[in-house]
């Protein structure tokens, strides 16, 4: 592989295990046999993520590594000669002429507002722009790669460009499908496209945003040395089919009036048809499934089902379940995922028997009039199959009376509305299907004792009123103003963040260090020992950032970067990983093992403790900037994949993941100030589901609340989320802490809700601010001295920071 004589051998390694995997990814979402190539040869390639591939998103998801393929440098590598080099010159020449405008524009509305272009092009994303060039090249086959990238600080927009594809965009890929026998339309995005004006394309291949490896799995895809076996976890739809019951993107309050309507959810409910469902994907192979052995034994169920490749290539299939509850005195939705396996490689002619399992205590319904969960009397429909809308009846369940499974108190505070209800029929013929026999017996009505504790350990109880604040904020230096990522450390270069620098004396050598994800693990990639410690070293600013903050600012790093001398520099490469999207794409909980071993591996090697990833957060609309680093619009799989990343991180010894953002984070307008109004089921049901189950499954070392209001609090400041909920209910063990830089948030004065404060947080149960400041110190010590807080509630969170600093 090229750039291995530069790689460190775990670099080497880890590259080959996301190249023997991450086609699991890849979804091929329509195809008509003239794939894969035989061979490689002269290839027409056109598109803008053809030679600018994008490997992951912006902010937090960028992750420096040494190795990266773009997808032209993945197939000339594979041995294709690119007969379109013309054609990707012309447009790289257009995009830098539009590029220097679009950076133009943002230095004016900078200037109108009188703040730092920084602040007016964080996250912005250029959108794609129209032109004109002759797609003339000849090829044995075409591929046209199609690439949009999205990231923190802003949401994608419909608009032409980014959701939508461009007058350009569906002019040349209409035309080079007609023009070509063997045409692959290639999605190189982090989230949903409008596919509508080119579905009749012969062949798409939704790539994903693969990390490193992006360049070269397209190469293995197209030469059948790879057999794409992703699955959508986002229902793929023409952008006026999405539900529009909900808002989006308000400012200051946005209302989730959908309730549990999202994703699938709604359009199974609604019987809106998508371009391509939740859970749709084909592969080079065929198969063939049947259903075998059915059964349940106190409310717990198991089905076998046999999978067999009727094809002539070997590839993998993924068996879904789901299931409809009865219709009873609480809405439901046409069905929820419950369980889901994935084959091995099955060579051709080969069978494998999968079991599908899952408790049916899992699928109850949140009861708002009782406050509990609930499993309704009357039939369970069991669906087998391979997307949301190609399943057929495995079984009915038949439960002889209601009975309440989990009784919890009234918490989340009330939204301003009721939830829509969507009425709805099942239309299914059960006469023929096995009907089992379940009774409310087999199922215990469990309450919760919210029992967290709250103990207070010898050595925090014997610190000062200052030593024990210093525990509950990161580290800072004197004076400062508070902390960002990337300039918060002083062990790791690059890294997020550490616990507090104040208690050397009594703590040693002990801290923890926290480094941002989740695509691997972000920290510089150079730096440098000097007298004053670890100092990042960085040559240039990074792209975009160099234009935005201007000549100034470009030479003063130059200047500090020529006054380091070389001999000292270190470099400390990390390895990107797939996107969030991708891995929970692969449905395989295994290779999310693999990617957190990666991750765990470089923790060690670099000093990492603190992972801040994975990020699980629900794709609620197809906007939200942040989808690419979240997994899905249903909670299961998203559950399932947060503790797969997780178990593999937490084999390392000393090596934790943070689990973020807490909770309801699913916009970037405002992010800071905007309050997701939302009533407890859908809370429950959707946006806290996926968490309980990555808590109860792996116990990650932390969670990372978010920076939202939840219903007209912080939820870094809301002890019914992270006390009563998050420990009491999950039985979260670990250590809870604030998103960066939540308090330092104050410059808007035209915000509708109030500002974060250091005390409050620390009141909640959330035990530490990061990255920490003087400010936070000062409003700890006031609300100290005034009676705001008490010393014993400092002192709780202290202790657990220090349990995390002494046990992780």
């Amino acid at each position: 592989m090229r750039f291995e004589e530069r790689m460190l051998p775990h670099e080497v390694k880890h590259i080959k295990v996301l190249r023997e995997n991450a086609a699991e990814c890849a979804v091929l979402l329509k195809k008509d046999g003239k794939f894969p190539l035989e061979k490689p040869g002269k290839l027409a390639l056109y598109g803008n993520g053809a030679r600018r591939t994008v490997k992951g998103g912006t902010g937090s998801g960028n992750v420096y590594s040494r190795c990266y393929s773009t997808c032209e440098e993945g197939l000339e590598y594979a041995g294709f000669e690119v007969t379109t080099k013309n054609w990707l010159d012309a447009y790289d020449s257009e995009r830098d002429r539009y590029h220097g405008e679009f950076v133009e524009e943002i230095k004016r509305k900078a200037a109108e507002l009188n703040v730092s272009p920084f602040v007016v092009g964080f996250g912005k994303i250029e959108p794609e722009y129209d032109y004109e060039f002759p797609l003339s090249a000849e090829g044995e086959a075409c591929v046209y790669v199609l690439g949009r990238i999205s990231g923190e600080g802003n949401d994608r927009e419909i608009m032409p460009g980014d959701v939508l594809l461009t007058d350009t965009e569906v002019r040349d890929i209409l035309a080079l499908n007609g023009q070509f026998e063997r045409f692959m339309l290639v999605l190189n995005v982090g989230g949903v496209i409008d596919l509508t004006p080119v579905k009749e394309v012969k062949n798409i291949l939704y790539l994903s945003q693969l990390g490193a490896v992006t360049g070269d799995i397209l190469a293995d895809i197209l030469l059948g040395k790879a057999n794409p076996s992703g699955k959508l976890t986002t229902t793929w739809a023409a952008v006026e089919d999405y539900q529009k019951i909900g808002e989006f993107g308000s400012r200051d309050d946005t209302r989730y009036k959908e309730g549990i309507y999202v994703g699938y959810r709604y359009f199974d409910t609604a019987k809106a048809n998508p371009l391509f469902p939740f859970g749709f994907g084909l592969s080079y192979s065929e198969f063939e499934w049947k259903i075998g052995k059915i059964s349940v034994e106190k409310g717990k169920v198991n089905i076998s089902v046999s999978v067999s490749n009727i094809a002539n290539i070997a590839g993998k299939e993924v068996i879904q379940l789901y299931v409809s509850a009865p219709k009873g005195k609480i809405p439901k939705p046409y069905q929820g995922l419950a369980a889901f396996a994935k084959t091995k490689e099955l060579q051709p002619g080969e069978s494998q028997t999968i079991l599908l399992a899952f408790d049916l205590r899992d699928t109850a319904s949140y009861c708002e009039a009782c406050e509990a969960w609930v499993l309704e009397q009357g039939d369970y429909i069991i669906r087998v199959g391979t997307s949301s809308r190609n399943t057929q009846i495995a079984a009915s369940l038949k439960l002889d009376r209601t009975v309440e499974t989990w009784k919890l108190k009234k918490r989340m505070g009330e939204p301003d509305f009721e939830d829509a209800v969507i009425e709805f029929s099942y239309d299914d013929n059960v006469a023929e299907i096995p009907k089992l026999e379940i009774t409310a017996a087999d199922f215990e009505t469990k309450t919760c004792d919210y029992m967290v504790d709250r103990n207070v350990d010898e050595f925090v109880a014997e610190l000062s009123n200052e030593e024990a604040a210093y525990l509950c904020l990161g580290a800072f230096l004197p004076n400062a103003t508070g902390g960002i990522v990337g300039n918060s450390a002083f062990h790791v270069a690059g890294a997020a963040g550490e616990t507090t620098n104040y208690l050397t004396e009594k703590l040693g050598d002990r801290y923890l260090v926290m480094a941002d994800g989740p695509a691997g693990i972000r920290i510089s990639r150079k730096y440098a020992l000097t007298e004053k410690g670890v100092t990042p070293v960085i040559e240039k600013l990074p792209d975009g950032l160099d234009e935005l903050l201007g000549d100034e600012m470009n030479a003063a790093v130059r200047k500090i970067y020529e006054s380091i001398p070389p001999e000292t520099i270190q470099e400390q490469y990390t390895t990107a990983i797939p996107i969030g999207t991708a891995i929970a794409q692969s449905w395989n909980t295994e290779f999310a093992k693999l990617c957190g071993d990666i991750v765990g591996t470089e923790m060690e090697i670099y000093g990492i403790h603190l992972w801040l990833a994975p990020a699980l957060n629900i794709h609620r609309d197809i906007r939200c900037g942040r989808n690419f680093e979240y997994f899905s619009e249903d909670p299961f799989i998203s559950g399932k994949m947060a503790a797969g990343i997780t178990l593999g991180v937490q084999s390392h010894e000393h090596r934790g993941t943070t689990i973020k953002h807490f909770a309801a984070n699913n916009q970037e307008n405002n992010r800071y100030n905007s309050n997701s109004i939302v009533s407890r089921r859908a809370m429950r049901e959707i946006y806290l589901k996926g968490f309980e189950i990555a808590i109860r499954e792996s116990q990650p070392k932390a969670v990372m609340t978010s920076y939202n209001l939840l219903n007209g609090e912080h939820t870094s400041q809301c002890k019914d989320l992270v006390e009563e909920i998050l420990r009491g209910e999950f039985g979260f063990q670990g250590l809870v802490m604030t998103d960066w830089v939540t308090t330092g948030v104050k410059f808007n004065p035209s915000s509708a809700h109030p500002a974060v404060y250091a005390h409050k947080i620390i009141k909640a149960g959330n035990d530490i601010v990061m990255a920490g400041g003087q400010p936070d110190f000062d409003d700890m010590m006031e609300a100290l001295n005034n009676g705001t807080i008490s010393r014993q509630e400092i002192d709780i969170c202290a202790t657990r920071v220090l349990r995390a600093i002494n046990n992780i």
